[in-house]
């Protein structure tokens, strides 16, 4: 099982809009250094939806390759076709991801069976532990908890990433699955209290940019030090709010660039982040002590 702090890694890019694979390099070595328990390439943060097919699995490979086994690397295969994602999670598997994140079905919005089969088919396709990933706020389809038990029958699915923002929901899957299956915080606003329930760690977007911060924090939630991690929490308050005034990534990617972490390529239709969020995001940086 996986735990901890886990970033859900930005694809840097170039002003050109290509892969800016330096900086990809620079982003990986920084968060090992940083302690950051596990990288997450290719999800929503690492734009999923605009990067090419093939684009989409070198980053992977190149991850894992710059990775070298020092931290998991939990590869994001997740597509609106039940084909592509065995296609994703197939050249994952052969890059040697140690797991895959599929989110669910975006758009098409599948019925409850057609997202049990959906992920049923792509364990069948290939063996790699699966961590499933409900966001409904941006798919437009919820994972329900009885869905979630019935999918663990399945020997690839070892967790899940709630997104959902709602202790309740972590609490119903819970009741229904044990602890035979890792929950993961999708919602940084949320992730301390998450945690301190009985999340096995958090998928993060802050942690892109205060990865220390952020391994803190989760270290402290997952030793059940309630005082500490609220006290570690409180100056990523700003962070975790802040990171999402305009669409995910177009924030987070304005941050680091800004911290001289990677270029300002952004690729449509996520445009570059409005001027008048700039103070908020500078004032949220200053709070977590990172300007």
């Amino acid at each position: 099982m996986i735990t901890g702090s886990m970033v859900a890694l930005v694809t840097p890019m170039l002003e050109d809009n290509n892969i800016d694979w330096d900086s990809l390099h620079a982003l990986v070595e920084w968060h090992i250094d940083s302690g950051t328990d596990a990288i997450v390439p290719v999800g929503t943060t690492g734009e999923s939806p605009t990067v090419t097919p093939e684009e989409h699995c070198e980053i992977i490979r190149k991850v894992v390759k710059l990775c070298s086994g020092r931290i998991p690397v939990i590869a994001g295969t997740g597509a609106n076709s039940t084909r592509e994602a065995i296609e994703f999670t197939a050249s994952a598997k052969d890059s040697g991801a140690q797991a895959c994140l599929l989110v669910t079905p975006y758009y098409n919005k599948p019925t409850q069976q057609g997202l049990f089969l959906h992920f049923k088919a792509i364990a069948e396709a290939v063996d790699l532990p699966q961590i499933l990933y409900n966001v409904p706020a941006r798919t437009g389809v919820d994972l329900l908890p009885e869905t979630v038990h019935r999918l663990m029958a399945i020997k690839q699915v070892v967790g899940i990433k709630e997104a959902t923002g709602d202790i309740e929901r972590m609490t119903q899957i819970r009741a229904l699955c044990g602890d035979d299956l890792a929950i993961y915080s999708g919602d940084d606003l949320t992730a301390c209290d998450l945690l301190m329930a009985g999340a096995k760690g958090t998928i993060s977007v802050t942690a892109n940019v205060a990865p220390a911060q952020m391994k803190k924090m989760v270290d402290a939630a997952l030793a059940g030090k309630q005082e500490l991690t609220m006290s570690l929490n409180e100056p990523l308050l700003g962070l975790h709010k802040s990171l999402f005034v305009e669409s995910n990534p177009i924030p987070v990617k304005w941050v680091l660039a800004e911290l001289g972490l990677i270029r300002q390529g952004i690729r449509l239709p996520l445009t570059q982040l409005s001027e008048k969020y700039h103070p908020e995001l500078r004032a949220a940086l200053h709070l977590a002590g990172l300007n």
